[in-house]
């Protein structure tokens, strides 16, 4: 199905996403690795479905074991989710975080830099693609801008480009 409705007038805003969803095969082995290795909290056991809080970013995780589920290990060339993204601190923090996922014996790669930042990315049990992301000076700066909703709709659009002009061959609009 194609949406091509072009709504006018002010879209209503998003203040944050709620919450992420993941489909596991392993409840348990999911389990242990957000709360062992992450250090989510879990608050409630539905059975099949468990829900996860992370102190003190709120973020809030929803693992889910469907009895029916069909496929295998998580891939990113299928439709759907290529990866989740979470933010850090610092490079230090996420220096901490290469260590932990070394020690628990986690699949990662090491740190790399970015054009606006570092970034670490690692799977989970089910080989669900994972990142966690700090960002650079000028980047921390423009997302501070981004986020303070203070530029028109196109404003945002203009500014992103020309961050990301600096970095990446942009394709003309």
């Amino acid at each position: 199905m194609r949406y091509t409705l072009k709504m006018e007038g002010p879209v209503p805003t998003f203040s944050a996403v709620d919450h992420v969803a993941l489909s596991v095969t392993d409840l348990v082995a999911s389990h242990d690795f957000y709360t062992g290795v992450l250090g989510f909290l879990q608050v409630a056991d539905f059975g099949p479905t468990r829900i996860y809080l992370h102190n003190p970013s709120a973020i809030m995780l929803a693992l889910k074991q469907h009895p029916d589920a069909h496929g295998g290990r998580f891939t990113e060339l299928a439709t759907g989710l290529d990866h989740v993204a979470l933010t850090v601190g610092s490079l230090a923090e996420l220096r901490e975080w290469e260590q932990r996922l070394r020690d628990a014996g986690a699949e990662f790669t090491p740190i790399r830099e970015a054009e606006f930042g570092h970034h670490l990315n690692f799977r989970d049990p089910d080989g669900i693609a994972l990142e966690l992301a700090t960002s650079n000076e000028p980047m921390a700066a423009a997302l501070a801008l981004l986020r303070s909703g203070e530029l028109s709709d196109d404003q945002v659009v203009a500014h992103a480009r020309q961050l990301l002009e600096q970095v990446l061959p942009m394709p003309e609009q």
